[in-house]
């Protein structure tokens, strides 16, 4: 099995499923931030349809597409556009399994609603942090770890250099969950995309 881990950089996820023997391997246009000799670095489109992957879970940046940053769309609808299309690219992969994450934004409206809304406390960090999932022939995680505390550690981050791929980042816990229950295989279950 071969999993693609697309628009990663930190190879938290990547990392996850090298763990349990999968052959993972992450891509983003940014140099990874561990084990470079599995990551492919450069446009995720030209990879997914070069190589053969069973499985892609996928991160796409979510600067003009998640609701926190709505009131900065005025003037950008172009760079929107191009966003939405990226993750229609996405989702349209020639990939029989695939997980695409965002936050909650504008893919509700301008593709579809998703299949699941999860948070890092049913995960085993005491935060919230509304994530979404488009899934395509995977089933919906199942919490691992529910713990107390519901703090918004991402919301408040200060401002910084790195903020922005300090909030993109993947909990461990969620990474660990995607692996456990995506990382072996998994009969192909009815789309509700791509069909």
């Amino acid at each position: 099995m071969r999993v693609l881990v697309a628009c990663e950089f930190s190879g938290v996820v990547r990392d996850a499923f090298r763990r349990r023997g999968i052959d993972a391997w992450s891509c983003d246009l940014l140099p990874t931030e561990s084990f470079p000799q599995f990551h492919l670095q450069g446009d995720v489109r030209n990879v997914m349809v070069m190589k053969r992957f069973d499985k892609m879970i996928a991160f796409p940046p979510c600067t003009r597409l998640c609701s926190s940053g709505a009131r900065w769309f005025k003037g950008k609808e172009e760079e929107q556009n191009q966003a939405v299309q990226f993750v229609k690219d996405l989702m349209s992969a020639p990939i029989e399994q695939i997980a695409i994450e965002n936050p909650i934004g504008i893919l509700s409206t301008r593709i579809r609603k998703p299949d699941q809304i999860i948070h890092p406390w049913q995960f085993g960090h005491g935060e919230t942090k509304a994530t979404c999932l488009w899934l395509k022939n995977l089933p919906k995680l199942q919490p691992t770890n529910i713990v107390e505390g519901r703090e918004t550690r991402i919301h408040h981050m200060p401002p910084s250099k790195t903020r922005g791929m300090d909030r993109s980042r993947t909990y461990p816990g969620i990474a660990e969950a995607m692996a456990e229950q995506w990382g072996s295989p998994i009969p192909l279950i009815r789309s509700r995309y791509g069909e």
